[in-house]
This record gives structure tokens, sequence and C-alpha cells, in this order.
């Protein structure tokens, strides 16, 4: 059981990050195995460990926009300067909420890196950044529970 919470801790963290990952894949696979025994009886610490991996994952998001958007102008700067203001405008307009879109796929982790860029405070960005992950987990966690039911 530990080698399969490591697993999925590390593949949530990636996840989480602008590194590939399939943490959803990897919770529901450890959730249906051997016949759905860990669905009934480790659904609490496997949907913890997921949060906590993919919330850190996010974190390292939060410092990175926070500390290396310095370098921006920079050739080797990943993203563009009108990319960098669009996305700026975009977390002006809607602001910290908008980190409870941080469990979506595509752009969850872009909205993690730009609230560090926009300095958002570190306490509201990781309650809010969570919540939304542990819903996601808790809701997959619950769809599995469901169809093994």
């Amino acid at each position: 059981m530990t080698a399969s919470l490591w697993l999925l801790f590390v593949s949530a963290f990636t996840s989480a990050t602008l590194l590939p990952g399939s943490s959803e894949a990897v919770l529901m696979t450890l959730l249906t195995a051997d016949g759905g025994i860990l669905a009934r009886e480790a659904v609490f610490p496997l949907v913890a460990v997921a949060t906590l991996g993919n919330s850190l994952g996010s974190l390292v998001n939060w410092i990175l926009g926070r500390f290396f958007s310095h370098y921006r102008d920079r050739k080797w700067f990943p993203v563009n300067e009108d990319e960098f203001a669009r996305a700026q405008a975009w977390y002006g307009r809607w602001g910290i909420w908008s980190l409870a879109l941080s469990w979506m796929p595509l752009i969850g982790d872009p909205i993690t890196l730009i609230a560090g860029v926009m300095r958002t405070p570190f306490l509201p960005f990781i309650l809010i950044v969570v919540v939304a992950k542990a819903a996601r987990y808790s809701f997959l966690a619950l769809g599995v529970a469901a169809v093994l039911a």
C-alpha cells in the first residue's frame, strides 16, 4: 500500500506542474485494483494523498510564477510578452476565484502559475487550490465507488 501511495503522490504532483502526469488514471487504477477493495477500505487516504500531491505541485507553479517571471524579457522565457500580458489581464479580471478552476486539465496549471505572477497571497491561494483539488479527487472516487457498488 505504501508504494501505491507514493506512486499516486508523485503522479499527482507532476500532474499539477507543467510536467505530464495522469493522476486520475492512477487513482482510478488503485481504487479498482483487487476488485475494488481499496475503493471500500482506503478511499480517504488515496484521495488525501492525491490532493496533497496535486496541491503541492500547484504550489510549485505559484512559486515559479512568483519568482521566475522576473526573467520574462529573456529570449528563453517560455511565454512571449503578449501571451504573458493576456494571462495577467485574464487573472486580473477574474481574480483569485479563478483558482477554483485549478483542478481542470490544461487550464489549471497556468492559472496557478499566473497566480504567483500576480502575487496572490499564499493562504488564500492554497486554501482555494486544496478545496478545488480535493473536490475533483473526491468526485472521481465517488464515481468509481458508485460504479463498483
